[in-house]
């Protein structure tokens, strides 16, 4: 007897942000505090001509470059502060559940409440991020157990994966997957980005970028799905080696404020990136995939409701959205949350799914699209139903 496989559907998402945000005029004060700091600590130096002076920032500069305005962070305070610039997260015990998690257990339950759902009836956790706390044990079995995932099922699994800004997306293919093979039924991914503690706060062409948060997809197959639910129509995953955007080394850990140069005088062990070729790189390579997906799943431009793309730079997702389009896009066609929330990584294409698309009717179509370091890109295709 020949059984179709299950069908893997978007149930839900969740949303957890920080209490604290951070405007582009005081994130400046700061930075423009410790410039003139350093300036005048070296002020010998610069004037004979051995050191370059720090420049100043400004709100102007920061919004032309990335139209962000502002950014949700766990630990405003410490970040503002001159001295020392970088988040004051404080260890806690092994017994304790870690930040990471519990920004992600906040998300989860916001997604497993819309889809009406028991954290034990779910088979499976993928935490999928740029920015892991730790090496092991994964944050996904640490989630997992906090909310008591599969307890009604016989147990369930965890795993950690990281695929950068495209983390979402491609788990997002990873769950349909299992759901597709029978492997699991109801896969929760949950993407919890502390951002703030990989950005080195004093770079003025970076500092502004990031910002914390944490969102939450349940992915399920569709005969145990909520009546209303997205249809995964179709989902595409590329990679190509870049070190145009690089993190050696996370300091979520690490105490003492990690600006200090490494023996080689490099800052690399914090987000590094080379602009502009990432924009000149990124934006044909993703425009490309989502034109050629939409070919393979033979759907026109034209009739897709909306995009929602990586929350990284207004720039890149404007040339994109008009490269599929083939008109500038609308704020509905192509919604931001880049201005409040920041590059938030893996969870940006999220955030703007979740906040814009309560509004689609049933069988209105659209895009989740990610890109970042790697490269990497994911495009997920998805119908609206009931």
């Amino acid at each position: 007897m020949h059984h179709d496989s299950p069908r893997p559907v978007i149930s839900a998402t969740g949303l957890y942000t920080p209490p604290e945000s951070i405007s582009n005029a005081e994130l400046v004060a700061s930075f423009n505090a410790w410039a003139q700091g350093e300036n005048a600590r070296n002020a010998a130096a610069i004037a004979a001509g051995e050191v370059e002076p720090i420049a100043p920032s400004s709100v102007e500069f920061i919004e032309k470059a990335s139209g962000i305005k502002s950014r949700f962070v766990l630990s405003k305070d410490a970040i503002l502060d001159p001295g020392r610039m970088c988040p004051a997260l404080p260890a806690r015990a092994n017994e304790e559940i870690s930040a990471l998690a519990e920004i992600a257990v906040a998300a989860a339950r916001d997604a497993l409440a819309r889809a009406g759902r028991d954290a034990g009836d779910v088979d499976a956790v993928l935490c999928a991020a740029s920015n892991m706390q730790r090496a092991y044990p994964a944050m996904a079995v640490e989630v997992q157990d906090a909310l008591g995932i599969g307890a009604n099922r016989g147990g369930g699994f965890a795993f950690d994966m990281n695929v950068a800004c495209s983390s979402a997306t491609f788990a997002i293919q990873v769950a349909a997957d299992f759901v597709r093979s029978g492997s699991a039924r109801s896969v929760l991914i949950v993407n919890p980005e502390i951002c703030s503690a990989h950005l080195n706060w004093r770079d003025r062409d970076s500092h502004f970028i990031f910002g914390d948060v944490a969102t939450a997809i349940l992915v399920e197959a569709a005969d145990v799905a909520p009546a209303a639910h997205w249809d995964i129509l179709g989902t595409r995953l590329k990679t190509e080696f870049s070190n145009n955007i690089r993190n050696n080394f996370g300091f979520l850990n690490r105490a003492e404020p990690p600006h200090e140069p490494g023996a080689d005088g490099s800052t690399d062990r914090l987000f590094v990136q080379q602009g502009r070729k990432v924009f000149k790189e990124v934006v044909p390579m993703v425009a490309r995939m989502i034109a050629d997906e939409l070919d393979r799943l033979d759907l026109a431009a034209p009739s897709l409701r909306r995009l929602w793309l990586h929350q990284a730079n207004a720039g890149m997702n404007r040339l994109i959205a008009k490269s599929v389009l083939g008109h500038d896009a609308s704020e509905d066609e192509s919604p931001t949350v880049l201005d409040s929330y920041a590059n938030t990584s893996s969870a940006g294409s999220i955030i703007a799914f979740h906040r814009h698309s309560d509004d689609l009717a049933p069988g209105d179509t659209g895009v989740i699209c990610s890109f970042g370091a790697g490269y990497s890109a994911g495009c997920v295709t998805i119908r609206k139903v009931g």
